[in-house]
């Protein structure tokens, strides 16, 4: 019966050891020395070891989403520059059009105040 279920078995644990022994390594070899730096806040603002239910500051996440809204336009303009030959003069202006509605969007956003941080 054991032998049935001997690839299972070693199906788990190899796959233990890939997920659990690297991080097993690291805590091993790697030094523990923190300091005032490490342990500060990083980007978000506040320190990490308090209440959960603390409140935060939104304006960091409204930051981050501006910036992944914006990222994802780059994401669109690659694949565009690509074929830029093949698709002709109704790819580009279809794009000018595109890139027209993020520029009015970013201009309204920086005069909102979206984008600064007091």
């Amino acid at each position: 019966m054991l032998e049935n279920y001997f690839p299972v078995l070693m199906f788990v644990l190899v796959g233990l050891a890939i997920g659990v022994g690297p991080i097993l390594i690291g805590w091993v070899l790697s030094p523990h020395h923190p300091d005032p730096e490490k342990l500060s806040a990083y980007e978000c603002g506040f320190e990490a070891f308090e209440d959960a239910r603390m409140r935060f500051d939104v304006r960091y996440y409204l930051v981050a989403i501006l910036f992944i809204l914006f990222d994802l336009e780059i994401a669109f303009l690659f694949p565009w520059a690509v074929v830029l030959e093949e698709i002709g003069a109704f790819g580009f202006w279809s794009m000018v059009v595109f890139l027209s509605i993020l520029i009015v969007g970013f201009a309204y956003e920086w005069m909102k105040g979206a984008l600064d941080w007091e």
